[in-house]
């Protein structure tokens, strides 16, 4: 399905950015793991062979990082077809109270998150304009189109952050923004809204949110792999500026 395909992905080690490394090999594509977790972005390189995946220590918050990780990347395979932007750093104020928050906490969260995903398609435009084709693919959230199920949260710790969905809402509209911007230039760009991936939610909560979904609730990071694949091929060749919500239903 992605035969001779090379695709970056940020945030790669990571549990999204992982699974999604995993299905691009399996459908005989070729993957560049960009990530600051240089020991997990290493063996997942060594789990899917050196044959078909680098890993490249990167910052995406940082331009010259990623600057370094294009340049390495072209050097290996000499073109990139495709990148996905999965990284997601947080401030040390993440998962606080809105009640709680503090200026420089958020400046920091919105800077690197939101800042960071126009600084990347930013990159990505500039080499995908010099190379005559790209493909980017940004992971948003249902965070992103709906309010916070508030209920769910109560008697739990998890906290569902403001920020979060200030920045999830606003790649959606970054995604839409380029893809207009680019038209005619053979630039795509998509991107993808889950529904809440599970990893380890105390189960009161796992409870609750299943009650507002069809079927399984929580999903699995792989559960969002068919999206990618169809978003990465030939299939979705006509696709652009759209956000594609993998939620179970939730938002319904």
């Amino acid at each position: 399905m992605l035969r001779d395909q090379i695709v970056a992905i940020t945030g790669g080690a990571g549990l999204i950015g992982a699974s999604f490394a995993k299905v691009i090999v399996e459908n005989n594509g070729k993957v560049i793991i960009g990530d600051i977790n240089e020991e997990r972005g290493r063996e997942l390189e060594n789990e899917l062979g050196q044959e078909n995946a680098i890993f490249l220590k990167l910052d995406a918050t940082i331009p010259e990082s990623i600057d370094s990780f294009l340049n390495s990347a072209s050097e290996r395979f000499e073109k990139i077809d495709s990148a996905v932007h999965c990284a997601y750093p947080r401030s040390s104020q993440w998962g606080t109270k809105f009640e709680d928050l503090k200026p420089e906490g958020l400046a920091e969260d919105l800077s690197s998150q939101l800042g960071g995903a126009i600084i990347f398609s930013q990159k990505m435009v500039a080499y995908f304009r010099k190379q005559g084709h790209g493909n980017i693919v940004h992971l948003a959230s249902i965070q992103g189109v709906s309010t916070p199920k508030f209920h769910q949260y109560e008697g739990t710790k998890m906290v569902s952050p403001i920020e979060y969905s200030a920045i999830k809402s606003r790649i959606i509209s970054i995604t839409k923004y380029i893809a207009a911007y680019c038209k005619g230039q053979n630039i795509r760009s998509n991107c993808i809204s889950p529904g809440g991936i599970l990893d380890k939610q105390p189960e009161i909560f796992l409870k609750k949110y299943k009650a507002s979904c069809a079927s399984k609730g929580m999903m699995d990071a792989a559960d969002l792999n068919g999206t990618l694949l169809y978003l990465l091929s030939n299939f979705s060749s006509c696709v652009t500026g759209q956000n594609l919500i993998i939620d179970d239903g939730w938002i319904l």
